[in-house]
């Protein structure tokens, strides 16, 4: 199954890129600034934050002498989930604004969630590589725990393309699905570490938070970037067999539902 997979996607990558470049491309026509504009914008909110919490606020870590600790960490963790979020909730959609294309082209369907996660990593990369230039220019750069980006970006958009898919294929047939996960989406923020570190917590709470496949994912961010420390890449492993999960799932219901959808649609 995943070396067909495989080949169907192989064998399309000229739509999938071209897809993933005329989305880029079209978000930023006739505008002013054009291909600025995915640069001023994330710059924009790292500076934002960093003056709000930093100067304004004087917001502090627990333990932390430094006055931007709590802005990068907050940065850290947003960008982590940012991406999370992107992926999610443009996946939940992606067959839905993709109905017109699926009924009069004849192309592998699994080609859309590639040309979602295609299209966020480039956001994030954006973002990160603007974050990452913050770092160095204030002295804080987290030294060779950097490597440990990839294979943490890897893990988290494995997680979150398999939830995505099983959302998007849900949504055709259950519109509330959408709906429904827009509401969840607000409360599984507050309940990852994002604005606020675990360690104030009570015990009791951190260990339902340990429960959340996100929690020791954004905590691992932040430590990489706060701290310069290397992921606990045991904690990593119920994340990565949730992720793994929701992909065998997603996979089965696409599987299942590809030739419904098109009706459906």
């Amino acid at each position: 199954m995943l070396l067909s997979l495989y080949r169907s996607l192989w064998g399309y990558r000229g739509f999938i890129l071209g897809s993933v470049k005329r989305e880029f491309q079209s978000r930023y026509r006739n505008s002013l600034f054009g291909a600025l504009w995915p640069v001023l914008n994330p710059l924009s909110m790292i500076i934002v934050y960093t003056v709000i919490f930093s100067h304004i606020m004087r917001a502090r870590l627990p333990g932390v002498d430094d006055s931007m600790a709590y802005s990068v960490y907050l940065c850290a963790g947003l960008l982590a989930w940012g991406l999370f979020a992107e992926i999610t909730l443009r996946s939940q959609n992606m067959f839905l604004e993709n109905a017109n294309l699926l009924k009069k082209i004849s192309f592998p369907r699994i080609c859309l969630p590639i040309i979602v996660l295609f299209n966020a990593g480039i956001n994030f990369a954006i973002i990160m590589g603007l974050f990452m230039g913050f770092l160095l220019i204030t002295g804080r750069w987290p030294g060779t725990a950097m490597l440990a980006l990839i294979p943490l970006m890897a893990l988290q958009m494995m997680f979150c393309a398999g939830l995505g898919m099983v959302l998007g294929v849900l949504n055709v047939f259950f519109r509330d699905v959408g709906q429904l996960f827009g509401i969840c989406l607000q409360f599984w923020f507050w309940l990852t570490p994002i604005v606020y570190p675990m360690s104030i917590l009570p015990d009791w709470v951190q260990r339902l938070l340990q429960l959340n496949p996100l929690t020791n994912l954004i905590v691992s961010y932040q430590n990489m970037f706060l701290y310069g420390q290397w992921p606990v890449w045991s904690s990593l492993l119920p994340t990565f067999i949730t992720g793994l999960v929701f992909c065998l799932i997603g996979l089965r219901l696409f599987r299942q539902r590809v030739g419904e959808m098109v009706d459906e649609l």
